[in-house]
């Protein structure tokens, strides 16, 4: 291939689909589509026809450790359901409820988006657009402040009244849907959205909060609702989402196909087509062919609001130098070769529910061998992987486990290749509490699940090899979600 050709490629590639067509992606694709397991039709002649259109099983796949559910710190087994029920929020909502009973609170107030999907099934995306859900324990349903921007949103979903503005910055009077076309200077909207709660009433005189208010806030609270007590209640709603119900751990559990199964298209499509492809070749193949997999088995209702809410899939690989910094700003684009780390991560959430899957590949020199420097941190972070899987037991303090894992990198003599803690607590979110690092004394609840990521990166050499996983932590130890393997025989690559 011509210098001038391989520019051309590159180009076509990086437009669009066309351009992944004539840089034969698309073929490659084909070809190590036939190896995955069939799925859902699609017209052959679109790229997703082409990636789906032989059926068959590839080496990849058939690594996968076999399927274990149900027993003593093993996973629950995956869900057929692609949502958590209206049901299931109204009991979380009940939950929080009575662990603030205590503190004489009866009426919340959520206003982290996180927290409101969470509570009432209401998706919606944070924004500089505020909104607010207040419930009452009383009450039918929640009440619901909101731009009309959610409006759709909302004539589904689980909701007992609302008061609106138009949208952000809103003007007094200004609903142009309405035929109420009025310019003018800005509504302080915290101020509208306790206007409208002190119409709707809350019940008691305390009302819990989502987080700390400043003291702005707070005197605008005074003001309007002067007979009622601020309570922080963060601390409650964190403790109940670290926690994860049966129901969540099942979508957690379905999740895991779809990660697995991108995990082994893109190991397959690395040995098919090695060092002609690019790490955002492989991305973004690997991308297409993970969201496909994933909204071709979910009701979608023909694209009907709030179906396959806060589902989602995405896909980031990178190679060479740039696996060896921690916190990489710049772009993926390197072709694959010989003496390269590798980190193919993939991340699925079925309703907000899911996690991690990363895994670290290790490429082979021109000689056949492995870099024995490389191979040395690579067998590291994987022992500081065990480490923390072993030690995940209820009742575990967070910080000691990260100790131990500090501790066997500094014997190793590897502590300038640290560069951040090892893990953190899951969520809708993605980070969430708790955290397996230093400053950290959280004692682990049961089914409390986390990521798992102790990345030792060497970046004179150009070697960093982050692995990631969900680890649920159990009674004696914790376990895994995935069930792509951590042997060599997966990981360490001759191209």
């Amino acid at each position: 291939m011509t210098a001038s050709h391989d520019v051309a490629r590159r180009k076509l590639l990086s437009l669009s689909a066309a351009g992944l067509l004539s840089a034969g992606v698309m073929g490659r694709a084909e070809k190590v589509a036939a190896m995955q397991p069939a799925i859902a039709d699609a017209l052959p002649g679109a790229v997703t026809g082409q990636l789906k259109a032989l059926a068959g099983r590839g080496t990849s796949s058939s690594l996968f450790l076999p399927p274990a559910y149900g027993g003593k710190d093993q996973p629950v087994a995956p869900t057929k359901a692609d949502q958590l029920t209206l049901d299931w929020h109204k009991a979380r909502f009940a939950a929080l409820f009575d662990t603030v009973a205590d503190q004489g609170v009866q009426s919340i107030l959520l206003r982290n988006v996180n927290n409101t999907a969470y509570f009432t099934g209401i998706q919606v995306f944070a924004s500089e657009r505020p909104q607010g859900v207040l419930k009452n324990r009383d009450d039918a349903g929640p009440w619901v402040f909101h731009p009309t921007h959610y409006t759709e949103i909302l004539k589904t979903s689980w909701v007992d009244g609302s008061k609106e503005y138009f949208d952000f910055p809103h003007a007094a009077g200004g609903f142009p849907n309405r035929g109420q076309v009025v310019a003018g200077p800005s509504v302080d909207l915290f101020g509208f959205m306790l206007e409208g709660i002190r119409d709707k009433g809350v019940q008691g005189n305390k009302l819990g909060v989502d987080g700390e208010l400043y003291p702005s806030e707070l005197a605008k609270v005074q003001a309007i609702l002067p007979n009622v007590e601020v309570i922080n209640v963060s601390g409650a709603i964190r403790n109940l989402r670290i926690v994860k119900t049966p129901e969540e751990l099942a979508l957690y559990s379905r999740s895991y196909l779809y990660n697995d199964r991108a995990q082994a298209f893109a190991r397959d499509y690395l040995l098919t087509y090695g060092t002609d492809v690019t790490d955002l070749e492989l991305e973004s193949v690997t991308q297409l062919w993970l969201l496909d997999d994933l909204y071709n088995s979910i009701d979608l209702g023909g694209g009907q609001v709030n179906k396959g809410a806060g589902t989602r899939g995405t896909v980031k690989i990178r190679t060479g130098r740039n696996t060896g910094i921690s916190a990489p700003n710049q772009p993926y684009y390197q072709r694959f070769g010989p003496d390269q780390s590798v980190q193919l991560t993939s991340v699925v959430k079925l309703d907000g529910c899911g996690g991690e899957a990363y895994r670290v590949l290790l490429t082979a020199g021109a000689d056949g061998k492995f870099d024995p420097h490389a191979e040395r941190l690579w067998t590291a972070s994987l022992r500081s992987c065990d480490i923390q899987r072993d030690l995940q037991k209820a009742g575990a303090q967070a910080n000691l486990i990260a100790k131990a894992i500090y501790d066997d990198l500094v014997a190793q003599d590897l502590q300038r290749y640290v560069f951040h803690r090892p893990a953190h607590g899951l969520a809708s979110e993605g980070h969430y509490a708790p955290f397996i690092a230093l400053g950290d004394e959280t004692r682990l609840p049961l089914n409390s699940a986390l990521s798992q990521e102790p990345g030792l990166y060497d970046s004179e050499r150009g070697f960093g090899f982050n692995w990631s996983d969900t680890v649920v932590t159990g009674q004696d130890k914790g376990y895994r979600l995935s069930r792509v393997p951590y042997s060599r025989e997966w990981n360490l690559l001759t191209l």
